[in-house]
C-alpha cells in the first residue's frame, strides 16, 4: 500500500533546515534504501514537500514523521497523510 505524505514548511526554511538537513535526507535514504520510501522531494518554491511512502497502515507513515528531524525541530508546519491508489507503476 502507498502513501502520499505532504509536509507543510516554514516561510524561512532554507535558512533554517541547514543544521537539520543531513540528519533528515540520511533518515530518508534509509528508508529508501529500505524499500518503504519510493520517491521524495521538495516542491518548488520550498515551501512543502512530498513523500510517498510504502506500508501497511497510516500509523506507519506517523511514525516516520515523529521520527523525521525537520518535524521534531519545527520546521514542518502541518502535514497530511493520504493513501494513494497506484494505477500505472509501482
Amino acid at each position: 500500500m502507498y502513501f502520499a505524505l505532504f509536509y507543510e514548511y516554514v516561510p524561512d526554511m532554507l535558512e533554517r533546515r541547514v543544521a537539520h538537513r543531513d540528519a533528515h535526507l540520511a533518515l530518508v535514504r534509509k528508508l529508501h534504501a529500505e524499500g518503504r520510501i519510493a520517491l521524495a522531494g521538495a516542491f518548488a518554491p520550498v515551501d512543502g514537500a512530498l513523500i510517498v511512502i510504502r506500508a501497511d497502515t497510516p500509523a506507519q507513515v506517523e511514525a516516520f514523521v515523529k521520527e523525521d528531524p525537520y518535524v521534531q525541530h519545527g520546521l514542518v508546519t502541518r502535514w497530511r497523510i493520504r493513501e494513494w491508489s497506484v494505477v500505472v507503476g509501482g
